[in-house]
């Protein structure tokens, strides 16, 4: 397949490393002699027609910057067989040879819209979540994790200095994963996330106590989000202990900032690998790392996969909190 002409769209939540991202691929594609185009506003811009030629020019000086250039936006319209196919029409219009679209799950369900009527796509995983079940890493995560802990760690000196209780609730949609990595980050006493079962009094309020007994007087407790809510969970320590929790939730904070080195490299990788996909006439696919390799599986697949916390995730958390 001769790629003349490719499109570049964000979708879904920002990530910190989309911009390394779309960077890699636009110098990548232009190293190859093809043309590169960014599509604003995600599928919506597909829609719309909302496009923008992306050259060295405006792709210079943003490896390091947070959010995305691209913009992006959730579409109710691309999720209908009317707007997919003024998507496709889009696309055949401004002679795309093929689609990178950079998100998490909802982009790539997306971006297999798209190939079921002829488009070439690949996909690239970002999102601080970490929940993309084929890839062991998203763009996004260590930024998103390293804000998380800074945020807890500058908390922590408050909390000590009052010998106080702290609930901290970061984010993660349905998957405990940021949290469990920050948490353990931390030295938190207790960390909940959904994939596990929570026992009230075990996992939070015994840890609590174990703390105590062991001398400390001020506790970090760090919730995801798909676990409960951080004031509910203050409230429970409150009536079970008598203690006065202050509750922090980081919002959207974890999703800002320049991205790390971490990210910036592995975007870059990821971008590079995406157009090379397309130049060797591969399409609905997914740029993924394995055992520490990068790979490609079909979009398909990728979407079909389960994933879970690692037992040995699970017992380290669980020798590590509370003391």
């Amino acid at each position: 397949m001769s790629v003349k002409r490719i499109g570049v769209l964000t979708s879904g939540g920002d990530a910190p490393g989309m911009n390394s991202c779309v960077r890699a691929v636009v110098r990548t594609a232009l190293y190859h002699g093809i043309e590169c185009y960014g599509i604003r506003r995600g599928y919506n811009g597909l829609i719309a027609g909302d496009v923008i030629r992306l050259d060295e020019k405006n792709i210079s000086h943003i490896i390091n910057r947070g959010g995305t250039i691209l913009y992006t936006a959730r579409s109710n319209d691309f999720l209908t067989e009317e707007g997919q196919c003024k998507a496709v029409s889009t696309c055949k219009f401004l002679g795309l040879d093929g689609i990178v679209a950079i998100g998490g799950d909802g982009t790539f369900r997306g971006a297999r819209a798209l190939s079921k009527h002829g488009v070439n796509v690949v996909c690239i995983p970002a999102t601080i979540d970490n929940d993309i079940n084929c890839t062991n890493y998203s763009i996004g995560f260590d930024t998103a994790a390293n804000t998380a802990i800074e945020c807890i760690d500058k908390l922590r000196d408050t909390m000590q200095s009052h010998e106080r209780c702290s609930v901290v609730e970061v984010m993660g949609r349905n998957a405990g994963y940021l949290a469990m990595y920050v948490g353990l980050a931390v030295g938190a006493t207790a960390v909940l996330v959904p994939e596990e079962n929570i026992d009230f009094d075990k996992d939070v309020v015994e840890k609590i106590r174990q703390a105590r007994f062991n001398g400390f007087t001020h506790y970090m407790i760090v919730v995801a989000e798909g676990a409960g809510s951080a004031s509910e969970i203050a409230a429970k320590i409150k009536d079970a202990l008598d203690l006065d929790p202050r509750v922090t939730v980081l919002g959207h904070i974890q999703r800002g900032g320049a991205p790390t080195g971490r990210d910036r490299v592995n975007a870059t990788k990821m971008g590079f690998m995406a157009v090379e996909l397309l130049r060797h006439g591969k399409t609905n696919r997914v740029v993924c790392t394995k055992d520490g390799c990068f790979t490609d599986v079909d979009v398909d697949d990728a979407l079909s996969m389960k994933r879970s916390i690692q037992k040995i995730e699970v017992d380290v958390l669980t020798a590590m909190t509370g003391i």
